[in-house]
């Protein structure tokens, strides 16, 4: 699978699958350090939107495969992203003929203990 390429700039890989879906892994490193010993928002959205791509494409390539747009992204911050590995995975909640919803959940050391979370809806152009 082919990330886009916001991934490297942000460091992001593909660290394991977790029920076929991808998790990605993004490091810390100045490139995404906010204030000090924190994970800027942004780089936080990004790997979230990262992660909803990858899980989305994985979805159309079971399907044909296609082209997607993004319609609108809504993140929610729930706590400060610390000076550790952040890790995001992307959940396709509806994949229909035109298109798709996205929900993408971030965290570090507890998967139940999000640091953000965000919904996505994106337009599917059908191979």
């Amino acid at each position: 699978m082919t990330l886009p390429p916001y991934a490297d700039l942000l460091g992001a890989t593909i660290g394991e699958n977790e029920d076929g879906v991808p998790v990605l892994v993004m490091p810390f490193d100045d490139a995404v350090m906010g204030r000090p010993g924190f994970v800027q928002g942004g780089a936080i959205a990004g790997l979230l939107e990262v992660a909803a791509i990858a899980a989305l494409q994985q979805a159309l390539e079971a399907e044909g495969g296609g082209r997607i747009k993004p319609i609108n992204v809504t993140v929610d911050y729930m706590r400060g992203g610390r000076d550790k590995p952040t890790r995001a995975r992307g959940i396709v909640t509806r994949l229909g003929n035109r298109i798709a919803n996205v929900e993408a959940v971030a965290w570090q050391d507890e998967r139940d203990r999000p640091i953000a979370a965000a919904r996505m809806n994106y337009l599917i152009a059908r191979d």
